[in-house]
């Protein structure tokens, strides 16, 4: 049994690391669409970050590696992309919501849920980790405080 859930757990790993995101449009906050692939830098890794302006650990976790973004852009050429899932209701907060945030890196909005399905965002917040080649190489569906550097030490094995 032991070596079944070994097996199946380096299965699911290696599944992981195998995908790239689909190339699925995204709204910038001025309203014009974007690809998610024309956001990644050529051969550098990407975080895809989603969240919403109602999820406390979403925000939390942004403002974390906010503080982190700059340094860590500079030593790995990492880009960092935050996909909010906020619904018509609550989207048209977001733009006034992240200036108010002094947030330094690309955030988008996900208006029909399309990015979220495609890449199977059941709850937020939830992370990935694009190494150069655009696949995802690391998760996560969660956020406790320090758990940015656990993040920050994938992105520099990508150097």
């Amino acid at each position: 049994m032991k070596t079944l859930l070994t097996a199946l757990l380096v299965a699911s790993a290696t599944l992981i690391s195998a995908q790239s995101p689909p190339n699925v449009s995204v709204l910038k906050l001025d309203g014009s669409k974007t690809e998610l692939s024309s956001l990644r830098e050529e051969g550098k890794p990407m975080i895809v970050s989603f969240w919403a302006t109602w999820c406390k650990p979403c925000i939390n976790e942004l403002n974390a590696m906010a503080e982190l973004y700059d340094d860590l852009h500079e030593e790995t050429g990492v880009t960092l992309v935050a996909v909010s899932i906020d619904d018509s209701r609550t989207s048209p907060k977001v733009g006034p919501f992240v200036a108010g945030q002094g947030w330094d890196y690309t955030v988008v909005l996900d208006p029909n849920s399309d990015l979220r399905r495609a890449m199977g965002v059941n709850n937020v917040p939830h992370t990935f980790l694009l190494n150069g080649a655009g696949e995802v190489v690391w998760q996560a569906n969660k956020y406790v405080p320090g758990e940015e550097e656990v993040l920050v030490a994938e992105v520099r094995k990508l150097k």
